[in-house]
């Protein structure tokens, strides 16, 4: 399989941990959009939200409660926006299923 984040999890490309447990990976994204802009990505390859099955609903509950701890440790109080692109339309430029924790500043309510 010829995916980035894949490569990542098997440490073939580096990153700048910032949590990694058995489930989930995360990371600084190396392109931020914001002063925080963090990737959270299940180490099992998921292409999208809308590749899930039930058999990963231990594994979504997982990543939330990791955003959470990360959005804590990065003292993220006032808030973080938390991003996940689905497909081509939806701006999907990896297809490993990750959620984009952006904070550090604040967001207007428009999504573009």
């Amino acid at each position: 399989m010829d995916c980035i984040f894949c490569k990542i999890v098997a440490g073939e490309i580096p990153s700048k941990k910032v949590y990694e447990d058995e489930q989930v990976l995360a990371f600084f994204d190396i392109n931020p959009a914001s002063p925080v802009h963090i990737l959270v990505i299940p180490k099992k390859h998921i292409e999208s939200a809308v590749a899930l099955t039930e058999e990963d609903n231990a594994l979504i509950a997982h990543i939330f409660k990791v955003i959470g701890i990360i959005a804590k440790e990065q003292k993220l109080n006032n808030g973080f926006r938390l991003v996940s692109n689905v497909g081509a339309d939806g701006g999907q430029t990896v297809k490993h299923l990750h959620f984009h924790i952006l904070g550090g500043k604040q967001f207007g309510e428009s999504f573009g």
